[in-house]
């Protein structure tokens, strides 16, 4: 039976043509429920986690701080690391590493590698220089990556990171509080109405 309505469900709602390449490429860059709508859902996911307001903030904010990291592919894994170490949801964690994605990633990378730089003393303050990553990650291996690229764009995270992270931190902290205030009072007054007329009830009998 359980079956047979999740087939159903497909039916119904399934595409009826397939995304090609392209639109699946468009919906990378620009989402199809649009910015705003995706801006919302992602923060009425985040308001709604039945977690503290310190746990959802420090879990936004490890995600946040992870995404500043040149390793893309182990993001999940960091911002979980560092959301244990600072006693913050899990969830939230996840959510958090959505700051990372195809719009933000160039600028954080070129960001990164420029602080990075700086940082180290590679490169002297105002003297700008490209820097192709897609034809260094095709030219050279990790270890060879590692000192021209890696190592500058991870310790030019830092800064950006810990700023970012202590922004988003107390934005996060501050709305969830105010959400589950309003929502702790919402429930109580439906409680107390509930009750009111369960009284009324019992007096007209």
């Amino acid at each position: 039976m359980a079956t047979h309505i999740h087939y159903m469900w497909l039916m119904l709602f399934r595409r009826r043509k397939p995304a090609g390449l392209m639109e699946k490429l468009r919906g990378l860059v620009w989402p199809r429920m649009g910015f705003l709508r995706s801006f919302r859902y992602f923060r009425m996911r985040v308001l709604r986690l039945t977690a503290s307001p310190h746990a959802v903030a420090a879990g936004v904010a490890a995600g946040v701080m992870s995404s500043w990291t040149p390793f893309v592919g182990f993001h999940f894994i960091l911002s979980f690391v560092l959301a244990y170490l600072l006693a913050g949801n899990l969830i939230a964690a996840a959510l958090g590493t959505a700051f990372g994605n195809p719009l933000t990633f160039p600028f954080i990378w070129a960001f990164t590698w420029e602080v990075g730089n700086q940082m180290i003393g590679h490169q002297k303050p105002g003297q700008g220089s490209a820097i192709d990553l897609v034809s260094l990650f095709e030219k050279l291996e990790l270890s060879q990556l590692w000192d021209p690229v890696l190592k500058p764009m991870l310790i030019g995270a830092v800064p950006p990171a810990l700023v970012s992270g202590l922004l988003v931190y107390g934005l996060v902290f501050y709305a969830v509080r105010g959400f589950q205030a309003r929502r702790r009072a919402h429930l109580a007054e439906r409680a107390r109405n509930r009750l009111g007329e369960a009284v009324s009830g019992v007096r007209s009998v």
